[in-house]
């Protein structure tokens, strides 16, 4: 053992000797971990490179692009230096820098003279008739123009689309313009502009009529403190207002004709049950009152169970994309079937699922049409989105005063909510109706 312990003492001597002669050869001896202050801490090695998922490209930056319409570009340079004063000329653009401002804004008062001429053949004095002469700046007998009564600065935008009250709207026109009108005038120009659209207000519902399906929905609407309902009927391109006391089936009735064949699509209100024909009922409710049903009595297994089998058979209904229409009407009488399966062993039981239960056993013939009509959405969130303007439109104002009040304000909402709903601008389209209103 000592002689083989000499001999691996030796090996570690010879090369601790040639380490020393690299070192030496290298240059001076690197200070160590030992004589670094105590701040200084050791490299953590090196990571190897793993593969990084690639970055989404975004489909637009974010960077502020420069404005399309320059109105006017300005030129700014010294004309001598500060320095030795020489008179400076030429130059290059350096930097350059947008501001966006408003002009000072006039009011225009226009005097218009209708002249009286005699023509010498039929020795008659001949006047131009007011109304022909002043049809695309004005309406009716009114000292206001068009633009006034339409500019999305102005009454009809600010009161339909803004959702701005009349004595606001009185202060703005004050403020902005300097023009005093007092809020009946603000009102006479509703009502002027609702009575130019009063024809196209009922193009609109006879649209309603020829469409194939219709989103429908009702909310509460006071009229001069008295209780009643503002229904709307809506498509992909119209939206249809109407003020009524009742919240009964006539109303829909009346507004879509006896001879309505097509799709209604609604909540589960029992107004629209006079309807002999196909309906689709609104499925985000049901699913709404499941949720709710199921933060009610969270112990409850065999709630959660069923209900996770309803949204299942929902979801499966939803995700169905056959093209052939043979295929469609099998699928939606099989959801159909398994419908029943689901709801009918709760009907007559003391479970918290038997309301719920009892409902869907009810409406099973109207669940699944959007399954046969896939242009028909399974749910009715197109009549709650086109009724939530008035919603707080009528938190904010409290509802109209009168019937003639609720009749315009049903005109306007249709008329805008139509321009909107078509990607229209609802400025020009106002000053198009008030200017030709056949």
């Amino acid at each position: 053992q000592v002689a083989v312990l000499q001999q691996r003492i030796g090996a570690l001597e010879a090369e601790n000797h040639t380490l020393r002669e690299q070192l030496r050869k290298q240059g001076p001896k690197a200070p160590g971990l030992s004589d670094l202050p105590h701040f200084v801490k050791a490299n953590k090695p090196k990571k190897e490179p793993t593969d990084k998922k690639q970055r989404r490209q975004r489909d637009q930056g974010y960077a502020r692009s420069a404005a399309p319409n320059c109105t006017r570009t300005e030129v700014h340079a010294l004309e001598q230096c500060p320095d030795c004063g020489r008179a400076l000329s030429g130059g290059w653009v350096h930097s350059e820098r947008e501001v966006i401002d408003i002009p000072p804004i006039a009011v225009e008062l226009v005097k218009h003279l209708l002249l009286a001429r005699h023509c010498g053949v039929c020795k008659k004095r001949r006047l131009p008739r007011a109304g022909e002469a002043l049809c695309s700046v004005t309406v009716g007998q009114r000292r206001f123009g068009v633009r006034l009564m339409s500019d999305p600065a102005h009454v009809a935008h600010l009161v339909n689309v803004c959702r701005t009250p009349v004595r606001t709207v009185k202060r703005l026109l004050a403020s902005l313009f300097g023009i005093d009108i007092s809020c009946g005038g603000i009102i006479d120009l509703l009502k002027a502009v609702a009575s130019a659209g009063k024809k196209t207000y009922d193009a609109l519902q006879e649209e309603v009529r020829a469409s194939p399906f219709v989103h429908a929905d009702e909310t509460g609407w006071r009229e001069d403190g008295v209780n009643g309902y503002l229904w709307s009927f809506s498509t992909p391109s119209v939206r249809f207002f109407v003020r009524d006391q009742s919240r009964g089936h006539q109303v829909p009735q009346d507004v879509l004709g006896p001879q309505y064949r097509g799709i209604i699509s609604s909540d589960f209100y029992g107004a629209y049950n006079y309807h002999l024909g196909p309906h689709q009922r609104c499925w985000v409710h049901l699913l709404r009152d499941l949720k709710k049903l199921c933060e009610t009595y969270p112990l409850d297994k065999q709630l959660q169970l069923w209900a996770g089998q309803v949204y299942a058979l929902y979801v499966g209904a939803a995700s169905f994309c056959w093209i052939h229409k043979r295929d469609r009407i099998r699928a939606r009488e099989r959801f159909q079937r398994r419908l029943v399966t689901l709801a009918r062993p709760h009907v007559k039981t003391s479970a918290p699922q038997a309301v719920l239960a009892k409902r869907l056993l009810h409406f099973e013939p109207e669940m699944f049409t959007f399954v046969e009509h896939p242009e028909v959405a399974p749910d009715n969130n197109a009549a709650e989105r086109a009724i939530r303007p008035a919603v707080i439109a009528r938190k904010v104002s409290g509802g109209t005063r009168s019937k003639q009040g609720s009749d315009t304000r049903a005109i306007l909402m249709s008329l805008f909510g139509t321009w909107q709903a078509r990607g229209l601008d609802p400025l020009e389209a106002c000053v198009r109706m008030l200017r030709s209103p056949a």
